[in-house]
């Protein structure tokens, strides 16, 4: 698979002004934006049911200025929010691309829910790393799967042709780097060409490529991976071959609270609510409020590459509103103890150690210090028996690295010069968590997705209606 030389002999089996290639959250997204403007158009995806790295998500789109903020009296600004990204990146995403998601994201998740149906509201009662105010837009079970239900059946809604087990394998573009068209190849091996006048690469990152994540991703490189088989790393080897910008590779979205073996995703909100990870030797090894993402790499360099989630019962109610939460607790992989005695007896953890584990934070709780890791306790939120605990691992969730794009989601040239009908979005592009994966702040993923999603899906018709001049 690869680019192929467009000549203008050549011809396809069909034409459409404009092709959407993947049918996760930014594809559909994209292509309910651009149905919106009157544009005829295909979503092509790979596999028989839509489902992307979103399906596999907790579903969450941080938005600010929101209505449904309002609702519940928070306070916040697309200002505000372009602020904590860039804090939690270290100032290394584009700020013009930051400030633009920000700008946009109220305006997308309202115009999701208002026009198309999607069922949002805040999620709130604590904050995620590195967010100053509740921003999180869920559907009510809290689930990717849920939302990605919601978006197809906005798709259906709108007519919307989405071409399933249709993999694109080659794009076909002429001397100018204008697309022109694909070939997609069906399970039994058959090809068909499709012509189109541009083209949205909504096909995600490359998490699901070994060779690509050993590259651009060391540190990963033996981390489960929880994200689609699908992200092959497609339009970053696409766009390598046409000469695009690439930035970011080493950036990621980790995850260092996996329920294993059970690979279920455990919310990081049993962190941020008071909840704390001990390695097997009963210690803790880092601040749980650093970012779940960083947190990856950390657990899979204790012993054994796992970790205990350790919380308590006022934890354990909070966190039942989460789906994910709910299917580990009944799959048995929340484990409850009476004391720490026993605690570290179920759990094989030396008890001194553990003991002095919590006799620390009880200590800084009651000092008002931080801990070594920068971590402060509060009172309020010590652990207190009974003792829940779950045992996690890191994992790779998805790359965040990817085209560079511009605020229109247009693909940018290694020169930088515009791609004449090429847009990129969502894990296809550059995201804005810097260049590791530090700088992912909770939701970036799919704030890339949904809202770079619907400005692509819109740019991508405008210049269809100018005549197909970038």
């Amino acid at each position: 698979m690869g680019i192929v030389a467009f000549h203008d002999a050549d011809t396809f089996e069909v034409s459409l002004p404009l092709l959407i290639v993947g049918a996760g959250a930014c594809g559909l997204v994209a292509a309910l934006a651009a149905r919106e403007c009157g544009i005829e158009l295909a979503v092509l995806e790979r596999d028989a049911l839509p489902r992307g790295s979103t399906f596999m998500s907790s579903g969450f789109i941080p938005a600010a200025g929101t209505r449904f903020q309002a609702d519940k009296g928070v306070d916040d600004s697309p200002e505000l929010m372009a602020k904590d990204i860039q804090a939690k990146n270290g100032d290394e995403a584009d700020p013009a691309i930051v400030q633009t998601l920000a700008g946009y994201s109220g305006r997308v998740v309202e115009w999701l829910a208002d026009t198309h149906g999607v069922p949002f509201d805040l999620v709130d009662g604590f904050l995620y790393p590195g967010h100053s105010r509740m921003r999180m837009h869920a559907t009510p079970r809290r689930t990717g799967e849920e939302l990605m239900g919601s978006l197809l059946t906005a798709a259906e809604t709108a007519g919307i042709d989405i071409l399933t087990q249709a993999r694109v394998v080659d794009l076909h573009v002429d001397e100018a780097r204008r697309v022109r068209g694909v070939t997609l190849e069906r399970p039994d091996g058959s090809q068909e060409r499709i012509g189109c006048e541009a083209m949205i690469l909504a096909c995600n990152g490359y998490g699901g490529n070994p060779e690509l994540v050993a590259r651009y991703l060391p540190t990963l490189k033996n981390a489960l991976y929880y994200g689609h088989e699908g992200n092959q790393g497609d339009a970053l080897l696409w766009g390598e071959a046409m000469g695009a910008s690439l930035k970011d590779l080493g950036a990621c979205q980790g995850h260092g609270s996996l329920a294993t073996p059970h690979q279920t995703l455990i919310s990081w909100a049993l962190m941020m609510r008071g909840g704390i990870q001990v390695n097997l030797e009963g210690r803790r090894f880092s601040s749980e409020h650093g970012g779940y993402s960083e947190q990856a790499a950390k657990v899979l360099a204790q012993p054994g590459r796992v970790a205990w989630n350790l919380f308590d019962a006022r934890i354990h109610h909070a966190a039942l509103e989460f789906e994910d939460y709910r299917n580990a607790h009944i799959a048995g992989a929340v484990r409850t103890f009476a004391t720490l005695e026993s605690m570290a007896k179920g759990l094989d953890l030396p008890l001194d150690a553990l003991e002095q584990t919590f006799d620390e934070m009880r200590t800084l709780a009651g000092n008002g210090e931080a801990d070594a890791f920068g971590r402060s306790f509060s009172p309020e939120t010590l652990l207190v028996p009974p003792y829940y605990a779950i045992r996690v691992t890191g994992a790779l969730f998805h790359t965040q690295g990817g085209l560079e794009v511009d605020t229109q989601a247009r693909v940018v040239g290694q020169e930088g010069s515009i791609f004449p009908n090429l847009f990129a979005a969502g894990g296809a592009a550059r995201g804005v968590s810097g260049s590791n994966d530090s700088g992912y702040l909770s939701g970036n993923g799919l704030l890339s997705a949904v809202v770079m999603g619907a400005i692509a899906g819109r740019e991508a018709s405008r210049q269809l209606r100018r005549g197909g001049t970038a």
